[in-house]
């Protein structure tokens, strides 16, 4: 019984060094491939390192006001006005409006919803930026594509403390898909022909002294003089 297995320990020793070279081939492939991912791995880590260290931080005007910060994402200014869908949707009464509705007038126009959590982050900041101006003559208008409707968003409102914002609602989230956004918050300037000039997406701190720059240059409004020590 033990010859046979002395015959098999011979043949593999005499194959052993065959089998040790077909072995070491795989190897050495690894190998290799592994240098070679290694390679592209840190050649697209540079590349990366130094797209993002071209890309600007914050947004600037087309006339070189000072860099205003908008969050993650810049403002994107058009190089000429363009055409904005006729949004559909409804106010706090129900009552059925466009953006027709508000030509006359520039318009900060906010998409957002109840459940977004950055959009929650940034209306306080919505509600003061309106707060300093008057609504006839720059309107903050957050339309929400909440399919609970108005009474989410009046809830909302009422646990956040807002005041000055109304309310707009399209329940069929039409708004997003029309204006082309790929997620929310997003935020278009409105010129008083109902053209858009600019948008950014993201959050922001709408009510900073940036922004009001921005404001008061891309539209000519100014907020409304302070009032019982308040500082505008």
């Amino acid at each position: 019984m033990t010859e046979p297995v002395e015959a098999s320990q011979q043949q593999t020793t005499e194959e052993n060094p065959a089998h040790s070279g077909r072995r070491r081939l795989p190897l050495i492939g690894a190998l290799a491939l592994t240098v070679i991912a290694a390679l592209i791995l840190v050649y697209e880590l540079t590349t990366i390192a130094n797209r993002s260290s071209e890309a600007p931080a914050v947004a600037t005007s087309d006339a070189g006001a000072a860099p205003v910060p908008l969050g993650s994402q810049p403002f994107s200014f058009l190089n000429q006005p363009a055409t904005v869908p006729e949004l559909k949707f409804i106010d706090g009464s129900e009552k059925p409006l466009s953006l027709a509705n508000f030509k006359g007038r520039p318009v900060l126009l906010n998409i957002w919803a109840t459940w977004c959590l950055p959009c929650r982050k940034e209306m306080p900041s919505l509600d003061r930026l309106q707060a300093k101006f008057d609504p006839a003559k720059f309107l903050v208008l957050t339309l929400s594509i909440d399919r609970a409707g108005i009474p989410a968003v009046k809830k909302f409102y009422a646990d956040l403390g807002i005041k000055s914002l109304g309310v707009y609602v399209d329940q069929s989230s039409a708004a997003l898909h029309q204006l082309g956004l790929i997620g929310i918050p997003g935020t278009l300037l409105i010129n008083r022909e109902g053209q858009e000039i600019g948008r950014k997406l993201g959050p922001a701190e709408w009510d900073s002294p940036e922004v009001i720059a921005l404001l008061r240059e891309h539209f000519g409004v100014e907020p409304m003089p302070a009032t019982d020590g308040a500082t505008r």
